[in-house]
């Protein structure tokens, strides 16, 4: 059975679908089988890894509203990660979810078909905490959370950790925080240095000691529809990525 891994932040900006997208290749470049759910309806996941948007016939939209087989959403992807792509449709989903039964657990129950071809399962969530925010968390074992290392870095952090207790009682009595990523790190401002030092104290030994630096190639790359190992595999954003797989795969052994 596959570990379901979600990586959520209700606050944008913050690094999350670059992590999902970077960080799902660099653990399939480990040797792991991988799929990535592509749960936000800006797509911007599903564009980095270069498939295009409007040719996508089944998505997670179809996942969530039982119209489409959980097997016929997967795209399979050259670099060697599987995905469950999102497109405009999933922008209507949030209000199309609150009349179905067991509205929480669609996600869930999709995925439950297909966990056993997969060694871990991320899913990008949206930057809210809606009702797919609910999905992804509600399918999942462990949150991951990404920050940036920036002033309002902490700012509605409490909002996140209230849902997933909330989640936690309510809906998936096993969910637990994967780990706390910093994003946009530069060591040289002492905000930064602030921040990692704040968050550490809230969060102590689930802060990875990987960080994420700001890295040109980081940006680029989506641009370019693909995940930065394959990019520039000689980067700093690449050789973050690797480190945090290894962190990650490490911490789950």
């Amino acid at each position: 059975m596959g570990k379901v891994i979600a990586i959520a932040n209700q606050k944008g900006g913050v690094g999350k679908t670059t992590t999902a997208v970077n960080l799902a290749s660099a653990v399939a470049a480990a040797g792991k089988r991988v799929l990535l759910v592509d749960l936000d309806p800006q797509g911007n996941t599903t564009s980095g890894y270069g498939i295009l948007k409007k040719s996508v016939t089944k998505s997670v939209y179809q996942l969530l509203t039982g119209d489409g087989a959980p097997e016929e959403c997967v795209v399979h992807t050259k670099y060697k990660v599987d995905i469950i792509p999102s497109n405009i449709q999933l922008s209507g989903a949030g209000i199309e979810l609150v009349m179905l039964d067991r509205r929480e657990a669609r996600l869930r129950e999709g995925l439950a078909l297909l966990n056993k071809n997969y060694d871990y399962i991320f899913i990008d969530c949206p930057p809210s905490l809606d009702l797919l925010t609910l999905n992804g968390l509600c399918a999942s074992d462990t949150v991951l959370v990404p920050i940036q290392c920036e002033f309002f870095a902490l700012e509605g952090l409490s909002e996140l950790m209230s849902t997933v207790r909330t989640v936690k009682s309510m809906y998936n009595r096993y969910l637990d925080i994967e780990g706390v990523l910093l994003t946009m790190y530069d060591g040289r401002l002492n905000l930064t240095l602030q921040v990692v030092a704040e968050v550490k104290k809230h969060f102590g030994s689930k802060v990875y000691k990987t960080v994420i630096p700001r890295n040109v190639r980081l940006s680029e790359a989506p641009s370019f529809g693909a995940p930065v190992n394959y990019y520039d595999a000689s980067s700093k954003g690449a050789a973050s990525y690797a480190e945090l797989a290894a962190e990650l795969l490490k911490n789950n052994q």
